[in-house]
């Protein structure tokens, strides 16, 4: 009687290249010397523990002196302004950089890499040294932050609006191409058509990240309410700080919710 073979069972590692093997083991060696060096400790979480519950109470009841209040709301405004104008100049930006760059739509042909790279180096540079940089060059104040929020509207809106119109269904291009349409005229009659859906949630994904990050500028100097609650901090003042943060609170929770309802509504 023959012996039965049974095959050999796979390698657990089998595909696995030893360059592979190598940046596996450096992710895992890096992962874990970052516990050791930033994770936070039990010692040092029950050391910040108690601090933290200090600072809370601190900082209750917040400050609701009127006069206080209306400074409050004038930056809450210029906030919002922020949000808004630097979106609208992102998004009117990202346009023309989108249409540059997207695959099998651009007229650049092999040279669309360029504008991609323009779009790759917005997104790639974070918010705050976006304000450093324009504080340093416009000066103190909101337009510097305006600025700051063009820039990275750029960044987001230009990958996302490029992508949309790479996925865009080729059968309308193709039909407008074989009647004569110019590259102009596919972009308006069968690319953006397809793609509007998906750059109309991301314009609006945009503006909600927009509030967000206008916030934070004022810490840098770039206006709105971020300024008013660095000083807060820095004169030590809790309750106003308390104040101010839940100010931004509701304004996030705000703008969420307007652009959930008007993502439903367009849909």
């Amino acid at each position: 009687m023959a012996e039965r073979r049974f095959p050999a069972p796979p390698g657990r590692f089998a595909g696995l290249s030893p360059l592979s093997f190598v940046l596996l083991v450096a992710a895992a060696a890096l992962v874990i010397a970052s516990l050791g060096d930033v994770s936070p400790s039990p010692q040092r979480l029950a050391e910040g523990g108690p601090r933290m519950a200090r600072l809370v109470s601190r900082m209750l009841p917040p400050d609701l002196d009127p006069e206080f209040l209306a400074r409050i709301g004038l930056r809450i405004v210029e906030t919002l302004q922020i949000a808004l104008i630097g979106t609208l100049f992102g998004v009117i930006l990202s346009f023309p950089f989108a249409y540059a760059s997207a695959r099998g739509v651009t007229p650049f042909g092999p040279f669309a890499f360029l504008f991609k790279a323009v779009v790759s180096f917005a997104r790639t540079v974070p918010d705050l040294v976006w304000a450093l940089i324009f504080v340093s060059a416009i000066g103190l104040g909101a337009v510097a932050g305006t600025m700051t929020i063009m820039m990275d509207t750029l960044g987001f809106c230009g990958r996302f609006y490029a992508e949309a119109m790479e996925d865009a269904e080729e059968e309308p291009r193709e039909a407008l191409t074989a009647f004569g349409a110019s590259r102009f005229g596919v972009l308006m009659g069968a690319v953006l058509p397809d793609a509007m859906p998906s750059i109309i949630a991301t314009t609006l994904f945009a503006l909600e990240k927009a509030v967000r990050s206008s916030v934070v500028l004022g810490l840098v100097g770039a206006g709105g309410i971020g300024q008013e609650l660095k000083t807060a901090f820095d004169l030590f003042q809790y309750e106003k700080a308390s104040t101010i943060i839940l100010a931004i609170f509701v304004v996030v929770l705000g703008m969420e919710w307007a652009t959930d309802r008007l993502r439903r509504l367009l849909r």
